[in-house]
Parts: structure tokens; C-alpha cells; sequence
């Protein structure tokens, strides 16, 4: 039987302009890849904290609204944000300062947007980070301090209070004909800058059971997750409900709470499985593919069609002594070059990390993969999910 091959052209450097053909096997090209790719698990082992959340032990997203003040006139136009100013005269009406008919400028003031989270257990008197972001038109937060602003969650209640010096990661340096700017100066952050005056209640000692949810759900591995736990503790304390959740229960001869169960268990080591997979971004040719993901007998050929235009205009000069003028006459070099590759055979069981492997080396960009392996799974000969984002 003949050996398929694929061919392809190459332009570089080396070439110095010529076109060079060469002839690849893609049989010999993945039989070569056998070889070179390492042998791996199939699987891979993790502890069970990295691969699950614990229910009721989560982060709570906090937001408010704030000014910004001592900018070195970076602060917010009185044309392009009005708010600003409203919100600075309410404060200082707070404060018993009476602004009423008065012209308040906001040059050294902005108007930000508060942002942070809130750990699972924060205690009232801790302090968390906070994150700052101009509103208005502000060119710069450097220099600047926040005043208080309280931080609200998704009920509409203050758990924190935040307050002090902003912290930013860019500058901005302005002359007559030249502008930089390094980051982005109209964001920073406040380190501790945040103090947590409302708790989120849950008592995490207290409960006979609870849930752990996956990260990644999967069947196998939310079954393999329980069995370990139960081989582990001696009894029948996790039973998996679905693909993503296994609930955990209290025995009632345990020596501890739910808390020192969960600190026996989080260090176990479980082999998680994920089902065949491909991910494809389209827009920036980019290609992730998952392990598990196997390829049935194809044939793939490929069929590169090149287009070259070359314009070289030539000029027409008029005769001496007559009314003609100089024109420009165009000149369209135009050829087609299309290069057909043969059939190439893949068996059966090929996993498609070799099958890329292949096809890569015989010069296959990205763009071109793409199309393949979607013609391949449209065949039906590619044993995984496609995912185009």
C-alpha cells in the first residue's frame, strides 16, 4: 500500500525568495510522536480542597459610593460630572457647611466607586482591602485619600467602612506637546483600607451536615471524592447527589465537630476525571484540548490555495512639444497557485494530542487546525465535545 503524503510550501528566510517543496509522511510524522510524547496518567490526582467549595464558606461582594480628595487638580470637570459636585455639597452640608449658592470646585476632587469582598467569618472590627475606581472624568487618583464610605452588600445593609490613602499603580505626566501615561492612574487600592462593622452569621460548627460542591462536576469524580471520605472516616458520611455535590454528614460517634471532620478530609488525595473536551477560540486561534479526547479512522487532506498580486505601474511620458500630459498607467500581476495534499490516513485509537502533533509539523497553522477538527467531528470520527467560544 502507498504511503500518503502531504506536501506543503515554505517560505523563509532560507529560501531567499524560492519556493521550497518538501514531503512528509503523516503516518511517519505521528508515529514519530508516539515516541516523543511521554507517557502520562490518564487522570490527575488532587487534594480535595483544591477541587471543591465547602457550602456556606464564601466571599460576599461589597460596593459604595465615595469622593476622593487632596488631588493635584486631577480631579473630576464641573461640565462632564455634575454628580460630583452634588455629592461634595451634601457632604459638606452633613458636616455644617453651608454651600448654598456658592460655586464648588471639584478639581482636586473625584467621584469613585468602592469595591471589595468580604471573607467567609470576617469579624466585626477586621479590616479588608478595598479597591478604588474613578467615576467622573478624573485624570489621576494619585495623591488623593478616600473619605468615608460605606460598603454595602447585595441586601442593601453596611457591612464595612472604608477610608484612608489611595495606592495607585500607573502615573500621568502631561507637558505642552507630549503626554504619558504609565498604567492605569485612575484606579488603586487600599490596603486594610476597610473595617468590617456587620458580621454574615453562620455557624459552621454547629451543622451535622453540609455540601461540597465541585469546581469541575463530573460523575466519576464526585463518586471517587465520597469513596475516599468513606474509606478514610470508617462509616457512610458522603454520598454523592449529582455531578457537582456530595453531601457530608456528621456521625454520631465522631470525635469532634463538622469543622475537624473537614480538616481530616481536605487533605485527600482523589484522582478527578473530566469528560473529552475542546475548547476553541476562533478569534485569536487559540486551541485547548483535554487528555481523554481520542480520534476513530479518518482520512484528512488539505488544500492550500495561495493568490499573489503584484502591481507594478509603469509611467507614460507625452512626445516634446505637444498637450500631453504624464499619466500613470497600472499594472496587475496576478497569479493563482493551488497545492492539493493527498489523503492521509488516521487510525483508529490515535489520541488527537498526536494527531496535532502531525499535523503541526507539516506546517498546519492554527486557522487551518480549526477547520480540521471540526470537519473531523462533523464526520463523527472525533470522541469529544466541542466548545467554540
Amino acid at each position: 500500500m502507498k504511503t500518503p503524503f502531504a506536501q506543503i510550501k515554505y517560505f523563509g528566510p532560507a529560501a531567499s525568495g524560492a519556493k521550497k517543496i518538501a514531503r512528509f509522511s503523516l503516518a511517519a510524522l505521528i508515529s514519530l510522536s508516539l515516541v516523543l510524547v511521554p507517557v502520562l496518567p490518564a487522570n490527575a490526582a488532587a487534594r480535595i480542597k483544591d477541587i471543591v467549595d465547602i457550602e456556606g464558606v464564601r466571599e460576599n461582594q461589597l460596593i459604595g459610593y465615595g469622593l476622593v480628595v487632596g488631588l493635584n487638580g486631577t480631579g473630576d470637570s464641573l461640565n462632564n460630572s455634575p454628580f460630583t459636585r452634588q455629592s461634595l455639597q451634601a457632604m459638606l452640608e452633613r458636616l455644617g457647611v453651608n454651600t448654598l449658592g456658592e460655586t464648588v470646585r471639584t478639581a482636586n476632587v473625584a467621584a469613585v466607586m468602592v469595591t471589595a469582598n468580604l471573607p467567609a467569618f470576617a469579624a466585626q472590627g477586621s479590616r479588608i482591602d478595598v479597591n478604588v475606581a474613578a467615576l467622573g472624568d478624573s485624570d489621576s487618583l494619585q495623591g488623593g485619600t478616600l473619605l468615608v464610605t460605606p460598603l454595602l452588600g447585595a441586601d442593601g445593609e453596611v457591612y464595612a467602612i472604608a477610608q484612608g490613602s489611595v495606592a495607585i499603580n500607573g502615573f500621568k505626566a502631561q507637558g505642552d506637546a507630549a503626554t504619558v501615561i504609565s498604567g492605569v492612574p485612575t484606579t488603586g487600592r487600599i490596603s486594610s483600607g476597610a473595617l468590617v462593622e456587620r458580621e454574615v452569621l453562620f455557624d459552621l460548627g454547629a451543622q451535622r451536615s453540609l455540601r461540597l460542591s465541585l469546581r469541575n462536576p463530573d460523575f466519576t469524580t464526585a463518586r471517587r471524592l465520597a469513596l475516599a471520605i468513606n474509606d478514610f472516616i470508617g462509616a457512610p458520611v458522603a454520598t454523592p447527589l449529582d455531578s457537582a455535590t456530595v453531601r457530608l454528614t456528621l456521625p454520631a460517634n465522631f470525635n469532634g465537630n463538622i469543622v475537624d471532620m473537614i480538616t481530616d478530609i481536605e487533605q485527600l488525595i482523589v484522582e478527578t476525571d473530566q469528560p473529552a473536551k475542546i475548547v476553541i477560540d476562533e478569534n485569536s486561534g487559540i486551541i485547548v484540548m483535554g487528555r481523554n479526547v481520542r480520534v476513530s479512522t479518518v482520512a484528512v487532506a488539505q488544500s492550500n490555495l495561495t493568490v499573489t498580486i503584484a502591481e507594478s505601474p509603469e509611467v507614460s511620458q507625452p512626445n516634446p512639444l505637444t498637450l500631453g500630459v504624464t499619466a500613470t498607467i497600472p499594472r496587475t500581476d496576478l497569479n493563482v497557485d493551488t497545492t492539493n495534499s493527498n489523503l492521509a490516513m488516521v487510525q483508529g485509537g490515535v489520541t488527537l494530542a498526536q494527531l496535532v502533533d502531525g499535523l503541526n509539523a507539516l506546517g498546519i497553522g492554527p486557522r487551518e487546525l480549526i477547520s480540521i477538527l471540526q470537519a473531523i467531528k462533523a464526520t463523527g470520527a472525533l470522541q469529544a465535545e466541542i466548545e467554540v467560544l
